[in-house]
């Protein structure tokens, strides 16, 4: 194996190295997204049931206010019926008599409703607002947790991070340029191994060509199907040597 593609080798695997914390750090990360989501979802819900609550106490004035002038109404059908002497002006005022006791009965009634809604609500208001501070306090042991666990894995990809630094710093900056070019579409597969003659990138079966310029070692090597740069494990090469 000449000396670019060792360089290339070593590189891949410092990149792959890198490369897999990220599904730990997606985990890790994934901890907070959902104690969020909880936080979010009780939060709505909290705002759902106080806009509710909110709501009906609105409506609950409008129709203690309709009630206070039905009662006026039928004071002054009252005061009417005293005064009244045809049996039309009777009729009438008792029409609009049974209209208003109507109307204040259902008023009344459905008072009584809201009232009843608002309790249970409020009630379950208490149990969501319990719940939602025990879901915040989770939230900030998570972030807190979280950016340990993060602190952590920073620290550990500092060391790969030099390595990485070090082995660019001695490499030849076209064939550099030539891998990061490879890896922009293969990732951790821009450098890849072969064996019984087949790209571990690929899995295609190489050309004799190329494998036989693959063992000799004098250059670097790529994949006639996929591009990727090829190498042979120490022990492939021995085997073949």
């Amino acid at each position: 194996m000449n000396r670019y593609t060792k360089e290339l080798v070593e590189l891949s695997k410092i990149d792959r190295a890198l490369d897999s914390y990220t599904p730990q750090i997606d985990a890790i990360n994934s901890k907070v997204a959902k104690a969020q989501k909880r936080v979010d979802e009780l939060t709505a819900k909290k705002a759902e049931i106080v806009e509710l609550i909110e709501n009906n106490n609105e409506k609950i004035k409008s129709f203690e206010i309709q009630i206070q002038e039905l009662k006026d109404q039928l004071d002054s059908i009252k005061k009417k019926q005293a005064l009244v002497k045809t049996e039309k002006e009777i009729t009438h005022l008792s029409s609009e008599e049974h209209i208003a006791k109507d109307t204040l009965s259902y008023n009344n009634d459905e008072i009584e409703r809201l009232n009843k809604v608002n309790d249970v609500k409020s009630a379950e208001l208490a149990e969501i607002e319990t719940e939602l501070a025990e879901a915040t306090e989770t939230l900030e042991k998570t972030k807190e947790e979280v950016a340990e666990e993060l602190k952590s894995i920073e620290e550990q990809k500092s060391s790969l991070y030099e390595q990485r630094d070090k082995a660019i710093r001695s490499m030849d900056l076209k064939i550099l340029a030539f891998y990061e070019k490879i890896r922009k579409w293969a990732g951790n597969t821009a450098v890849v191994k072969v064996e019984n003659q087949a790209c571990y990138g690929c899995y295609m079966k190489i050309n004799d060509k190329s494998y036989s310029d693959l063992i000799k070692g004098e250059e670097i090597v790529t994949c006639p199907h996929c591009g990727r740069v090829l190498y042979l494990e120490v022990e492939s090469e021995n085997a073949e040597a």
